[in-house]
């Protein structure tokens, strides 16, 4: 069974109705069984169409024993806090259907049981990125503690305190939300640190840091410890399509007029759907 991991999809329905059918025609005319698809977060938000987009994805999970799934994103914890009036819908925000739909508990509860990270092989996926300091199990035990904090009895009371900047750095001694935020942070909000593993969340709109910053991607910080394995990641559209033979990045800006893509884990094949531009700020 191959496996096939896809970008973040934004809200756009249309484009990953036509990736997917793409994926299993792909695999059914190779005469093979149908294949396993990851989703790397950001299932909503900014793209026309979240409501459909999220019960799309719903729907091919919990008809796949597992075969299908999606990691979490950070427009999609978003979703969570702004359904339980944590934090108030942006401007920028398409979740508005979702949050008057029929069948939003059945949505945002399948959605918070999602996984933080998810190893295949020699492969781990996240939806933003991996600190330099840390392995990937031990990225996969502290995800393990957020899948907890999501699944548990005040899952809402972790949203709460899910919010902030701070702490920047990962520390072994950090405990309760504190500890929880800066995990939460580096899986789906980093993109830039320091050589020492600070995040910096101020820069968004570049893939190049101003030299003088000290700043550069988490992946190319000297002696990142995930480099003996690949990271998959989204998050990242300013950063675009990089398939590297440790790393591979899927965010190619679907929603901002760019690609929405798939990359087969087993042979690193590409398949790309064309996207409109449905925003442009």
């Amino acid at each position: 069974m191959k496996t096939y991991v896809v970008g973040d999809l934004q809200g756009c329905h249309g484009e990953t109705v036509t990736l997917v059918e793409n994926i299993l025609e792909t695999e059914h005319a190779a005469g093979r069984e149908p294949p396993a698809i990851l989703f790397c977060g950001d299932l909503i938000n900014r793209g026309p169409d979240s409501l459909s987009t999220l019960r799309y994805v719903q729907a091919l999970s919990q008809g796949s024993d597992g075969r299908i799934d999606a990691v979490l994103g950070n427009h999609d914890l978003h979703l969570l806090a702004v359904a339980n009036g944590i934090r108030p819908e942006s401007s920028s925000d398409t979740i508005e259907h979702i949050l008057a739909a029929a069948d939003r508990d059945a949505l945002l509860h399948w959605l918070r049981l999602r996984p933080m990270a998810i190893m295949r092989g020699e492969h781990l996926l996240v939806h933003g990125g991996v600190l330099p300091q840390w392995t990937a199990q031990q990225a996969l035990a502290l995800a393990a503690e957020v899948e907890h904090a999501l699944r548990g009895d005040d899952w809402v009371g972790f949203l709460r305190e899910m919010y902030g900047n701070q702490p920047d750095r990962w520390d072994d001694a950090l405990t309760g939300a504190a500890r929880l935020r800066c995990i939460v942070n580096a899986l789906t909000r980093m993109r830039f640190c320091s050589a020492e593993g600070v995040m910096d969340f101020k820069m968004k709109e570049s893939a190049h840091a101003d030299p003088s910053t000290g700043l550069m991607p988490w992946f190319d910080v000297p002696g990142r410890r995930t480099s003996d394995i690949t990271v998959v990641f989204g998050h990242w559209s300013a950063l675009g399509l990089r398939i590297m033979p440790r790393l591979i990045a899927l965010d190619s800006g679907c929603v901002w007029g760019g690609k929405l893509s798939a990359v087969c884990l087993d042979d690193r094949s590409l398949l790309q759907v064309d996207c409109p531009e449905y925003r442009s700020v």
